[in-house]
């Protein structure tokens, strides 16, 4: 390991790195990475180096884009077709211009993005829109599908939710290779405990009696939260504590999603995208609440706060300290929050205004490290530490 540290950017324009030194200064920011496609998604492996970067559009096709040299250099496993494809097949002179040569993709024309990447054991996962589960098992090369979830008896029944079906979160267990979980917006919350063959449906409130009633189709109904899952995180050194951040609200669960808990109370908001945990502390999380769905999905008053709970959600503390206090009107989305593993952990998150924020002491203080940059659709950290 180097010791530096690399924030991992997805955006609309293609990928982009932001290298720190050890001490975490001298900030420098390399792309855009991917041919500049829509990159939903980007992560790391800490031990290897290799970062995988996943996207795509209805024009370019779903694929995922792989680097084993610090992003020198990277290389694309294209999974479905895009309009290019129709328009290169049909027009000798655009095909001769962009270079199109014609091969078959495994996935035809069943999905159009990559939404988000996970790293297991052996195994890389990948999230698609419309939702479906992938997994490959030599670095990304080549993938299947998990058929045990998109055969699940509810999947004719979900619903998509304002930026379509979306399989956005996946998590995994290092103990136990196993079990997995999977975000679904807005069909909820996914699990399997024998590698993808099965799966069951966690959206089960742990006290249904005490939810009291809503308007808004998102909310909790029926004894369940929402399925408009916005993110997950799995807590350290507890194998069944998950956070969410929903639509509406932010939930706990201490039994790997079977029951959900409302944790909401102390916050100015039950809208909100992404959600934090310590690398260390499962009881300190960190979430950045918007003002809700129909008033602009902007921070409150117009005044940036990430929001955090030393408690496990029981008590919140408003982090402001070198955030845009006036005319504040960004937004945070769901896999644009993420952190080192440092003493203390630095926290990370970037804007559709193009300004990654971060701070290195769990909150307090806060400065931007780039800005200018297209809309950021996510923020994962390469600490090699």
């Amino acid at each position: 390991m180097d010791g530096t540290v690399t924030v991992l950017v997805g955006t609309t324009k293609g990928a982009f790195l932001i290298d720190g030194g050890r001490d975490r200064t001298g900030w420098r920011v390399r792309g855009p990475f991917c041919e500049g496609w829509p990159i939903n998604h980007v992560v790391g492996d800490a031990e290897s180096g290799t970062i995988w970067a996943g996207g795509g559009s209805e024009w370019n096709g779903a694929g995922i884009w792989r680097s084993s040299d610090q992003g020198e250099s990277w290389q694309v496993t294209r999974l479905t077709r895009g309009t290019t494809d129709d328009w290169a097949e049909n027009d000798p002179d655009f095909a001769a211009m962009i270079g199109y040569e014609p091969v078959e993709l495994p996935f035809g024309s069943d999905f159009q993005q990559i939404w988000s990447i996970g790293i297991g054991q052996g195994v890389l996962y990948a999230g698609t829109k419309p939702a479906s589960l992938l997994q490959s098992r030599d670095g990304g090369e080549s993938w299947t599908r998990v058929d045990g979830l998109s055969h699940h008896p509810s999947a004719d029944s979900w619903n998509p939710g304002a930026a379509g079906l979306v399989l956005h979160t996946i998590l995994t267990d290092r103990e136990r290779p196993s079990h997995l979980w999977c975000g679904i917006s807005a069909a909820g919350v996914f699990a399997s405990e024998d590698g993808g063959e099965t799966w069951e449906r966690r959206n089960r409130m742990s006290n249904a009696e005490s939810c009291a009633h809503h308007d808004h189709p998102a909310a909790p109904r029926d004894g369940e939260t929402g399925h408009c899952v916005h993110n997950m995180v799995r807590a350290p050194g507890d194998n069944d504590l998950i956070y969410q951040q929903n639509h509406h609200g932010v939930w706990k669960s201490r039994d790997g999603g079977r029951s959900w808990d409302d944790i909401n109370a102390g916050l100015p908001s039950t809208f909100g995208f992404p959600i934090h945990v310590h690398p260390r502390d499962p009881d300190t999380i960190w979430t950045l609440p918007l003002n809700g769905d129909m008033l602009g999905r902007f921070p409150p008053d117009a005044a940036a706060a990430v929001w955090r709970s030393r408690d496990g959600g029981e008590s919140w503390q408003a982090c402001r300290d070198g955030l845009p206090q006036e005319g504040c009107f960004f937004t945070v989305l769901r896999q644009a929050m993420a952190g080192d593993r440092r003493d203390p952990a630095g926290v990370y998150f970037g804007t559709n205004s193009g300004s990654v924020f971060a701070s290195f002491n769990e909150g307090d203080q806060w400065l931007e490290i780039a800005r200018h940059l297209p809309t950021i659709l996510s923020v994962e950290v390469l600490d090699r530490s």
